[in-house]
């Protein structure tokens, strides 16, 4: 069942399996405001298992790009996808979030981000990555890196 994000009233909602569920909530909360401020969409999430080819496409993508396979299971993905790119986030139990900024226009941003929900540790497939800090009212410290992507998916 989707899940409208809710950045005022934080809730863990979908993601109470997880050992930092509170931290993991406001990651997913400071994501739902960014979409709501910068582009006026409700960020809303459904649980992974509901999302199989969405989610297949964000495994496929990290395989192929850099043979990164999360351990993690996904909790909920969600595809905001602003006009003319494919933005697709998926929430994992361990706490980080991952998404794919993929434009549909030839040549121009195609990325993969990590974020790191307060509290967890740096997952082993993403230990070559260096994190840089950043404070959020709504998810404390989160950690970020990111990968371009080079091919076509």
């Amino acid at each position: 069942m989707p899940y409208a994000v809710d950045f005022t009233d934080v809730s863990t909602v979908g993601l109470e399996s997880s050992p930092v569920a509170d931290a993991l909530a406001g990651l997913r909360a400071n994501e739902a405001r960014y979409f709501k401020n910068k582009y006026d969409i409700t960020f809303t999430t459904v649980p992974a298992d509901e999302a199989k080819d969405t989610l297949d496409w964000v495994t496929r993508i990290l395989q192929e790009e850099r043979g990164i396979k999360i351990a993690s299971p996904a909790l909920e993905v969600a595809e905001p996808n602003p006009e003319g790119i494919r933005w697709v986030y998926v929430f994992y139990e361990s706490g980080l979030a991952i998404n794919v900024l993929y434009t549909l226009a030839e040549g121009e941003k195609r990325a993969v981000g990590f974020k790191l929900s307060d509290g967890m540790e740096v997952p082993e497939e993403l230990s070559a990555f260096k994190f840089a800090r950043q404070k959020s009212k709504l998810a404390g410290t989160i950690r970020g890196s990111y990968f371009v992507i080079k091919n076509e998916h």
